[in-house]
């Protein structure tokens, strides 16, 4: 059976490596929104702080063909996104028609800046405060903590969820 879990989450707060790790254990195939806006020159910052909900309702729309074939084709796939906007993610879940998870995963402020600042391209401090507030004004799915653990401790904890 096939399904789709989106992993949500502040700026790094861990969504990437959590999510090439599962996509690797389940054999699903790995769709990463923040490539998807590069791309397509989709990813640019308005006044708000934030992508734009149509471009990233655009994004989707760009993505939801190959989700489909795969999902039909009896392959999971797994989103990674900040998913700041509910209607980006109900977007999906309406027009994929596949059974789904979500995870939002949490940390605070502190730690996501200071994982950002081991990334190569790291995004600015006010960059990282704008997504934390974004993505912190709602909760959807699993709401997974992930300070004080590693990825491999984060990705068991999702594990138990799809097996449950």
């Amino acid at each position: 059976m096939s399904y789709f879990i989106i992993i949500r989450g502040p700026a790094g707060v861990g969504k990437t490596s959590i999510a090439h790790k599962l996509s690797q254990l389940l054999h699903a195939y790995y769709i990463g929104f923040d490539t998807v806006l590069q791309c397509h020159n989709l990813d640019f910052i308005s006044e708000n702080g934030c992508v734009s909900e149509c471009n990233m309702l655009l994004a989707n729309k760009m993505i939801i063909p190959e989700a489909q074939e795969r999902l039909k084709n009896r392959q999971s796939v797994i989103f990674d996104g900040n998913f700041y906007h509910k209607s980006q993610l109900e977007d999906l879940i309406t027009e994929l028609k596949y059974p789904y998870l979500i995870f939002t995963l949490k940390a605070d402020l502190p730690t996501c800046s200071a994982r950002n600042k081991m990334r190569k391209q790291p995004l600015n401090d006010q960059e990282i405060k704008n997504v934390f507030e974004l993505v912190s004004k709602f909760d959807y799915g699993e709401v997974i903590n992930t300070n004080g653990y590693n990825v491999g401790e984060i990705v068991q904890k999702i594990l138990k969820e799809i097996y449950t």
